[in-house]
């Protein structure tokens, strides 16, 4: 299956996992991780992005960026290959340090700042290396909890402006915030829209129709009804629009209704219109958006209908 193609814009906010090749360790002493941080620190005085937290493991790295004018990917690969140049210099090794793409999460910034920090903070404490993140050295977490020494390389104050104007306050609440027992879910992290956007519907479709051209989607827009959609399904699966409107539960119903919301999501309908045209809650639109991957066959084979039935109907006229 093809790669989908990253989602750039200026004022994106990432977050970034990227991994050694094999899972191999990419920091093996104190050296490591300083290095790697001095390179964060290089090319974030040189594109001016913004860091709002990090930590640093053994064989992996969690960042949560904001882009302003330079692309996520030429940040990411200059910092990549930088590392990779110096470990394999002072390891006299060859090859690829990382594993060949990293993962980035584009977020909405308003709904999940917080959490992130939170979750990416927490990290060693998850993998049991330390009791709490104050016992990591390699993390963000100090310039939240206490105030540095120095200017650093993270962008706290917007994160500690949520908690309060006051620094001081805000920090005690931060501290509090870490280490109130309320867990931040690895799956409401990665429960992605489209593998790429983690965002309520309404946060997708704005990113997705305001950045179509630039991330080289190929949306029909509307080049078939919501009546054309749902004739389709009746054709190939034998359930009618009245049955996905009603109240049935049956698996062939609901598969239905789920390959005629993402259908329809192809031809750039939006959520509510599709659910006021199937008489459904929208947030159930938002859930079925989930399961793009899962029913990715299905849906083309509408879409095959769809092309097929129009063929059918131009060579009779």
């Amino acid at each position: 299956m093809a790669r989908k193609p990253r989602i750039e814009f200026d004022g994106a906010f990432y977050h970034i996992i990227t991994r050694g090749n094999q899972r191999q360790n990419i920091f093996k002493d104190n050296e490591d991780f300083l290095k790697y941080l001095q390179i964060l620190s290089k090319y974030k005085s040189q594109y001016k992005y913004f860091l709002y937290a990090y930590v640093l493991m053994n064989n992996h790295v969690h960042l949560l960026f904001e882009t302003q004018e330079t692309p996520l990917s030429k940040i990411l690969q200059g910092i990549s290959q930088s590392y990779t140049v110096y470990f394999n210099r002072r390891y006299k090794t060859s090859g690829h340090l990382f594993q060949g793409r990293y993962k980035a999460i584009l977020c909405d910034k308003d709904e999940y700042l917080l959490s992130l920090v939170k979750y990416i903070h927490l990290n060693p404490v998850r993998a049991k290396m330390v009791r709490i993140p104050e016992e990591y050295q390699w993390s963000s977490h100090a310039s939240y909890a206490v105030k540095p020494e120095k200017r650093g390389i993270t962008d706290e104050n917007q994160v500690l402006r949520m908690f309060s104007e006051d620094k001081t306050k805000a920090r005690k609440q931060y501290r509090a915030y870490i280490s109130d027992g309320i867990t931040v879910k690895k799956e409401d992290i990665y429960l992605t829209i489209d593998q790429r956007i983690l965002g309520n519907e309404r946060f997708a479709d704005k990113v997705m129709e305001k950045y179509d051209g630039v991330i080289g989607q190929t949306k029909r827009k509307n080049e078939y009804t919501l009546p054309d959609i749902a004739s389709g399904i009746e054709k190939i699966y034998g359930i009618t629009l009245k049955q996905m409107r009603e109240k049935g539960k049956s698996s062939d119903i609901s598969l239905c209704r789920k390959v005629l919301c993402l259908t329809a999501k192809e031809y750039g309908y939006q959520g509510k219109e599709i659910a006021a045209y199937i008489c459904k809650d929208p947030a159930l639109i938002t859930r079925h958006l989930r399961e793009r991957k899962d029913l990715k066959g299905e849906t083309e084979e509408v879409i095959n209908k769809l092309k097929d039935l129009r063929s059918n109907v131009n060579s009779q006229a």
